[in-house]
C-alpha cells in the first residue's frame, strides 16, 4: 500500500490522515460533550467537514498523479491542502471556543476567523478551476475516465460556487442594517427560515425551508461519484459486450455527468426559492421529471447504437 501511494501528493495524503484523526476526535466530542450549537451537537459540524475533507483530499491526491504537468500539479495540490487544512483548523478552534465558525461577526476575532475562511474557500475554488483546466488538456488511455474527471471537476466547481450565496445577508439581517442596527450573524445556509431549525438526521438539511448545503454537498462529491461510474463501467465490460466500446462508455459518462450537473442546479434553484429538499413543489418535480426523461432517452439511444455496432462487428468477424 505504501509503495502504491509513493507517487501521490504527500501534503494531500497528510491532510487526509489528519482529517481522519480529527473525525475520530469529533466522534469523542459527540459522545462526551453535550453542548448544542444552532440546533445541533457542537461537534457534528467539524465531524462532517473532516469526513468530507478526507474524501476530497484523497481524491485530489489521486487525480494529480494522472497529470503530466507535475510541478504545476504539485503546487495546486499544496494550495488545496493548505486551504482545506486551514479551514478545518478554524472550524475546530471555534468549536473549542463554543461558538460558530461560519457567518459569525459577533466579535472582531470571530469576524477575522470567518473572513479568513471565506478567503480560503475562494482560493480553493480557483485552485480547483486550474486543476480542471489541466484535465482538459490531459489525455488518458480511457476516454470515459478522462471525461468523468473533467465533468466531476466541473460539477464540483458549481457545487462549491453555491456556497458563495451563503454569506449574503438574509432579508431579516438587511432590515436590521437598514434600521441602523447590527447583527452578530451575517449570512445563512438556510433560505426562508433561520439556521438551526428542524433538519434531516446527521446532515441537518432543513425540512421546513430551503437549504443551500444540499446542492453544495452534491456538487462537491461529484468528484467521486462520476469517476466511480466510469470505473464501474470498465469493470462491467467483461459481462456486457456493449460496454467494450469506449464511445459507449464515454457517452454514458457524459450523460451521467450532465445529469448530475442538472441535479445540482435544480437543488440550488429549489433552495433559493425557500423550499425544503423533502417538500418539492410541482415546478421542482417537473424539472426532475424532464431531467430523468432526458437521461433515460439518451442512455437508451447510446446503448442501442452501441449494441448495433457491436453486433455488426461480430458479424464481420464471423464473415
Amino acid at each position: 500500500m505504501r509503495e502504491r501511494l509513493a507517487g501521490w501528493h504527500r501534503p494531500l495524503l497528510v491532510l487526509t490522515a489528519a482529517s481522519v484523526l480529527v473525525g475520530v476526535v469529533c466522534l469523542g466530542g459527540l459522545a462526551f460533550d453535550d453542548r448544542v450549537l444552532t440546533g445541533a451537537p457542537i461537534w457534528m459540524k467539524p465531524f462532517k467537514f473532516s469526513v468530507s475533507i478526507a474524501i476530497y483530499s484523497f481524491t485530489i491526491a489521486w487525480m494529480l498523479t494522472l497529470l503530466r504537468f507535475r510541478r504545476t500539479a504539485w503546487w495546486l495540490g499544496t494550495i488545496v491542502s493548505v486551504m482545506l487544512g486551514g479551514e478545518l483548523v478554524l472550524i475546530v478552534l471555534q468549536v473549542i471556543r463554543g461558538t460558530t465558525s461560519h457567518f459569525n461577526y459577533a466579535t472582531p476575532f470571530d469576524a477575522t476567523i470567518f473572513t479568513a475562511m471565506a478567503g480560503m474557500i475562494v482560493t480553493l475554488w480557483v485552485a480547483n478551476l486550474a486543476i480542471g483546466v489541466l484535465l482538459l488538456f490531459q489525455r488518458l488511455d480511457d476516454r470515459s475516465l478522462a471525461w468523468s474527471l473533467r465533468l466531476g471537476t466541473l460539477v464540483a466547481l458549481v457545487g462549491m460556487a453555491v456556497a458563495f450565496f451563503m454569506p449574503q445577508p438574509t432579508p431579516e439581517q438587511e432590515a436590521a442594517f437598514d434600521n441602523g442596527g447590527s447583527s452578530d450573524i451575517v449570512g445563512a445556509h438556510s433560505v426562508g427560515v433561520p439556521d438551526g431549525g428542524p433538519g434531516l438526521p446527521i446532515v441537518g438539511w432543513s425540512t421546513v425551508g430551503g437549504d443551500l448545503r444540499v446542492a453544495h454537498f452534491l456538487g462537491i462529491h461529484a468528484l467521486q461519484a462520476i469517476p466511480l461510474l466510469a470505473f464501474a463501467l470498465i469493470l462491467l465490460m467483461p459481462r456486457f459486450r456493449v460496454l467494450a466500446s469506449q464511445a459507449v462508455r464515454t457517452g454514458l459518462v457524459v450523460v451521467a455527468g450532465l445529469a448530475y450537473l442538472g441535479l445540482v442546479v435544480i437543488s440550488a434553484w429549489q433552495a433559493l426559492r425557500g423550499q425544503s429538499v423533502i417538500h418539492p413543489d410541482g415546478l421542482t418535480l417537473g424539472a426532475v421529471g424532464i431531467l430523468v426523461a432526458a437521461v433515460a432517452a439518451s442512455t437508451l439511444a447510446i446503448l442501442t447504437v452501441g449494441a448495433r455496432q457491436s453486433h455488426r462487428q461480430e458479424k464481420e468477424k464471423v464473415a
